[in-house]
């Protein structure tokens, strides 16, 4: 087969571009934890400029971008950035081809074939087999001649390549590919391990894909749900009980709950002979509690508990979150203080990078002279539900109900941005009438021009350890920038969602039980579902226990 070939003898010449010694390359600003992109580059020693010299700098800089972006090489990269956003491989094709033809040469860079061989991996792993093989054929051709022009390699060129190995079903190029790449100094990413581990999943090939988690793992890289679901399926085709078990369990650490997706692996490996064969009939209860006690409740770690068929089905927790199917209660996992206070810090850190760093000193001044508060309000996210405008009685009625369910003499907190309390709707004398009660009882802060409310309210909530009412799904970039360890923990416990009816607002308040993969002391599992934004939709929990049921 042509594209076998063209891999095969690919394999050298990306061994010796790979082998190669690896360049130690500076950790620039971006990549550091918790790093704020640069603005501006400053030079150890200052130097004066004239103001005629910078205008010269600044057009003369402009020329050469106007020059570049109109030469050869500047037309070709727009032209293939169209088509890589319009997904045009036959046309990208055509312009490489006249790129390389004797007439009128175009030397490509690292952009222009990152462009082409983006485009051909993914057409490589359409559907239609032909197409799919000419494109990969292609691909391997690019990045040969890539090679023999001395161009150097970025993560994106090599993610594409090991792509193009996975379509080739040769999960092994694509996996030697992403360790090549280790071996250069050229950090890998979770895209890049995706093509050999997915390739090597779908091959059933369990062994090789534990051993793309282990260099994952070795180099820092955390898989996320579609990952562990991929090595779940596997696991589970070949009947390894073990492994599925951890698997399991680093689900739970990692995603706590699934998709249905995910959920269906789970449920068919608890139907499978497999199952119903793994595990111990007798087992030492102490070490059980021993195991639930030292993982801080709600697992144990000690394996499969009982033996014979296990039942398995859908189910839902009332409100104290016992299982309406099993009758099993579950628990709900402290949070240790210390990690309250470290993601306290941290949000302080990040906090001082993106707004101006006296604005949210002088928060936290404010918030320790007026402290603490049993719940913060969202005053922005409150006041527009389910309204184009804002509404300060709407945010005032969700005021007085978290007041009685914290029973507190003390309101909330209040977080709104300045230009709502000075402007608009706040004119009002009504609502300045209900803003002068907030003021009065030191329960409103106004954010500063220019800031992001969100990072005032939640450092309140994270700080005062408070209640945080919110409809806020905490999703964007800046939640991002808070991990998946901690952060979704501490929102499960202190996240306060509304909806209203004709009565008022209706506050629906933390589980008292934790919403994550729960394995109970006598070898039971509940595996919770996610649910979407619909706050009311009860949510779908499996089941799977060795109990039995009528």
């Amino acid at each position: 087969m042509r594209v076998g070939a063209a891999a095969a003898a690919l394999r050298p010449t990306a061994a010796a571009l790979l082998f190669s010694p690896p360049h130690h390359h500076r950790r620039t600003v971006e990549h550091l934890p918790f790093a704020r992109r640069r603005r501006h580059s400053y030079s150890s020693t200052a130097t004066v400029t004239s103001p005629s010299s910078t205008l010269e700098d600044s057009e003369g800089k402009a020329s050469r971008r106007r020059r570049a972006r109109g030469s050869p090489e500047g037309l070709l990269r727009h032209q293939l950035d169209m088509c890589s956003r319009d997904a045009d491989l036959t046309t990208a094709l055509r312009l490489y081809d006249a790129a390389l033809s004797p007439g009128s040469p175009v030397p490509l860079s690292l952009h222009h074939y990152n462009c082409l061989l983006y485009l051909c991996s993914n057409a490589a792993a359409a559907s239609d087999p032909d197409s799919s093989a000419a494109a990969a054929q292609r691909g391997f051709d690019i990045f040969a001649r890539m090679e023999a022009d001395g161009v150097q390699p970025n993560e994106a060129t090599l993610t594409s390549v090991a792509r193009l190995a996975a379509a080739t079903r040769d999960p092994a190029m694509a996996f030697s590919v992403v360790r090549r790449m280790a071996a250069a100094g050229i950090p890998p990413r979770l895209r890049t391990y995706g093509p050999a581990l997915f390739a090597y999943c779908d091959a059933k090939d369990a062994h090789g894909a534990e051993q793309v988690e282990a260099h994952m793992d070795a180099s820092g890289v955390v898989p996320e749900e579609p990952e562990l679901a991929a090595l779940l399926r596997v696991n589970a085709d070949k009947g390894r009980a073990d492994e599925f078990y951890r698997l399991l369990h680093r689900t739970r650490a990692l995603v706590r709950q699934v998709c249905d997706t995910t959920a269906q692996v789970i449920e068919a490996w608890f139907r499978s002979d497999e199952a119903s064969e793994a595990g111990v009939g007798k087992w030492d209860p102490s070490k059980v509690r021993e195991g639930v006690v030292k993982g801080g409740g709600g697992w144990h770690g000690q394996g499969w508990l009982g033996k014979g068929p296990w039942s398995v089905s859908r189910s839902e927790m009332d409100k104290d979150g016992t299982c309406q199917r099993c009758g099993e209660r579950l628990v709900c996992i402290d949070i240790d203080p210390s990690e309250t206070d470290n993601f306290a810090n941290s949000l302080t850190e990040l906090a001082i990078k993106r707004e101006a760093r006296e604005d949210f000193l002088g928060f936290q001044n404010w918030l320790r002279r007026h402290g603490p508060f049993d719940a913060v309000i969202d005053a922005a996210n409150v006041g527009l539900y389910n309204s184009k405008a804002f509404s300060f009685s709407q945010v005032n009625s969700v005021v007085n109900a978290i007041q009685r369910v914290t029973k507190s003499n003390k309101l909330p907190l209040i977080i709104l941005h300045r230009n709502r309390v000075n402007g608009g709707p706040a004119k009002a004398p009504f609502n300045q009438k209900i803003l002068e009660g907030w003021r009065n009882a030191g329960a409103l802060y106004a954010t500063p021009p220019g800031s992001n409310d969100d990072w005032y309210w939640l450092y309140a909530a994270v700080s005062c350890r408070s209640l945080l009412v919110t409809n806020d799904e905490m999703r964007d970039h800046l939640f991002q920038l808070l991990g998946t360890s901690f952060f979704p923990r501490w929102k499960e416990k202190h996240q306060v969602r509304l909806t209203f009816s004709g009565r008022g607002p209706i506050l629906h308040l933390p589980p008292p039980y934790s919403i994550v993969i729960q394995e109970s002391e006598d070898g039971s599992w509940h595996v919770p579902t996610t649910t979407g934004d619909d706050i009311e939709k009860p949510r779908q929990w499996i089941c799977s226990t060795r109990k039995s049921y009528k």
